[in-house]
């Protein structure tokens, strides 16, 4: 009775009765055997990829040859661009799935995000059909998704100065309340006289949302920009230091006892044995600081900083140029969700031994 073959999960037929005929089965090289184990795992990839280039392409001759319904002005802007573009992305995409294998690299990205590429063309079809189209939705609250690619291009200058500034404040603020709460977690965690005194400071403060304390802020540091930087650091610093005395204090006696035996000073277990055991919990306070100051930082940019993606949404809103509010959203979500991979990428590379337990 045949088994299956592991490789392809199935019966391999031409190998099997040759073997029966008494014929010697051809040895296969590591070379082919992966080659073949990945076969069938990209042929259903490459039939999503003609499905995505279709939607594609109906998504560009839907944009470009269904006439706007203009509401209050003449056109949308950019509609036979977006149009394009689409069709353009569904040349790409079916060249990427007709040359199949012979695509290399391309292949292999493509090959997760298959069904993703079929989604979004749909949901930007029924986006455009609500706005654009049949004007279902109301304006100015609601815009296609040509008004974006025209903010963008028109508004390139103001939406990149206003990232940079965010950056910076951000960069500002997260760093310092890093290392505040990362230092207040070890202190407590390691010194019982540290935690009695600073563990009712830390338990009265910390649960207190940083936004609460803008006017006290905005009071006592000479700049809006301090004041800023003040608030995202102590969004950030309240996890950071929680987590960081949880995964000090959770260490495992033996540990030390081991370490203390072999001529091991104070310092030695704080900074060899302690800080390196409590890492994991060290980097889920980062993960919750850092969702913490963003926030935070959408706040003060709207409060009191004259710059910056929290201050460029406030301006949107005032002119109610909702176009550009979804603009600068989205660059929100890109620069939130990039600054979380760079955190995944430093813990992954000092974490090694968890490497892929929790992917982003």
């Amino acid at each position: 009775m045949s088994t299956p073959d592991p490789a392809f999960g199935f019966d391999s037929l031409p190998f099997r009765g040759r073997a029966r005929e008494g014929a010697a089965a051809p040895a296969r090289t590591p070379a082919s055997a992966s080659t073949s184990a990945r076969i069938p795992a990209t042929l259903p990839a490459w039939r999503i990829g003609f499905a995505a280039a279709a939607t594609w392409f109906a998504l560009g001759l839907l944009t470009v040859y269904w006439p706007n319904k203009a509401v209050g002005f003449s056109d949308w802007a950019y509609t036979d661009e977006f149009g394009i573009a689409a069709i353009a992305v569904g040349a790409l995409l079916l060249a990427a799935a007709s040359l199949g294998p012979r695509a290399g690299r391309v292949a292999l990205a493509l090959q997760p995000a298959g069904p993703w590429l079929v989604a979004l063309p749909v949901l930007f079809a029924i986006w455009e059909i609500a706005t654009a189209k049949l004007a279902l939705l109301p304006t100015p609250f609601f815009a296609p998704p040509q008004s974006l690619v025209e903010t963008y291009i028109d508004d390139w200058r103001r939406l990149g100065e206003s990232l940079l500034h965010s950056t910076r404040l951000l960069a500002h603020g997260f760093v310092l309340g890093a290392l505040a709460g990362f230092l207040t977690g070890v202190t407590i965690g390691w010194s019982r006289i540290a935690g009695y005194w600073v563990h009712p400071v830390l338990r009265f403060v910390g649960p207190v949302p940083a936004s609460a304390l803008l006017p006290l802020a905005f009071f006592f540091f000479p700049s809006s920009y301090a004041a800023a930087v003040f608030l995202i650091a102590l969004a950030t610093g309240f996890p950071v230091a929680v987590l960081t005395w949880s995964g000090v204090a959770g260490v495992n006696r033996n540990y030390y006892d081991v370490a203390r035996t072999m001529g091991a000073s104070e310092r030695f277990l704080v900074l060899r044995v302690a800080i390196p055991a409590a890492l994991p919990q060290v980097f889920v306070g980062l993960f919750m600081g850092l969702g913490a100051a963003f926030s935070v930082l959408v706040t003060a940019e709207m409060m009191g900083v004259k710059a910056g993606l929290g201050f460029y949404l406030s301006w949107a809103q005032g002119w109610a140029s909702y176009s550009n509010m979804y603009a600068a959203l989205i660059v929100m979500a890109v620069l939130c969700s990039g600054l979380i991979t760079l955190l995944f990428k430093v813990r992954d590379r000092v974490l090694s031994w968890q490497k892929g337990t929790v992917k982003w």
